[in-house]
């Protein structure tokens, strides 16, 4: 309950800030816009274990340790730049002529946004939710730094059937499973999307 509670909060969360953000430095024409979109990746690019000893004491004097607060604000930090370099090629897809088209025919910009732009690239958003899913899904080191008890998430679970007495494999093997199936039923039912948004502009013409 923790992981899917975590992973689909800080997912819902990254889209909600990353879309409307990949969309602005889509349509941004100024100066730096290719030093903008670097930077954000460079953020995502960084180890996580860079990151470690400032969160943990953060957290700590938050009183953010072991908290599902702290998980999903951690994962939502780490894939909003993912979301951001993933949906800015799907919004440079969309021709300007639909946004101008629509506005010359008296819809407001939230109109256009979300009736218009937002259909159009949902294959990248369907793949990108997909990714950043998977990733707080996955989280092993996060998780094990940042959580105990109360928070602590599936693969760490699984971890603790590791101990001194020995390595317990029918519940690692069971674990394991559980911990799979979500995953594997829900990229079934999607992998439709996946593979459209995945292979999205890679030939032209």
């Amino acid at each position: 309950m923790n992981s899917l509670i975590t992973s689909t909060l800080s997912t819902a969360l990254a889209l909600l800030m990353g879309v409307p953000a990949a969309y602005a430095l889509s349509r941004w024409s100024g100066r730096g816009k290719f030093g903008l979109g670097l930077g954000i990746l460079l953020t995502r690019m960084a180890p996580p274990i860079a990151f470690t000893i400032p969160f943990f004491l953060a957290y700590r004097w938050l009183g953010l340790l072991d908290t599902r607060t702290g998980l999903i604000l951690i994962y939502m930090t780490f894939n909003l730049p993912l979301v951001i370099w993933m949906m800015q090629p799907f919004f440079d897809a969309v021709p300007a002529s639909l946004e101008e088209a629509a506005l010359m025919d008296g819809a407001g910009f939230p109109t256009v946004f979300a009736e218009i732009v937002m259909p159009v690239a949902s294959a990248g958003i369907a793949a990108t939710a997909i990714l950043c899913f998977l990733y707080a899904w996955n989280d092993f080191f996060f998780a094990l730094i940042l959580t105990r008890t109360e928070a602590r998430t599936a693969p760490v679970a699984v971890v603790n059937f590791m101990n001194y007495e020995g390595w317990e494999w029918g519940k690692i093997a069971a674990g394991g499973s559980l911990v799979m199936a979500p995953v594997l039923v829900f990229s079934l039912l999607v992998r439709r999307y996946l593979v459209s948004g995945l292979t999205a502009g890679a030939v032209k013409g």
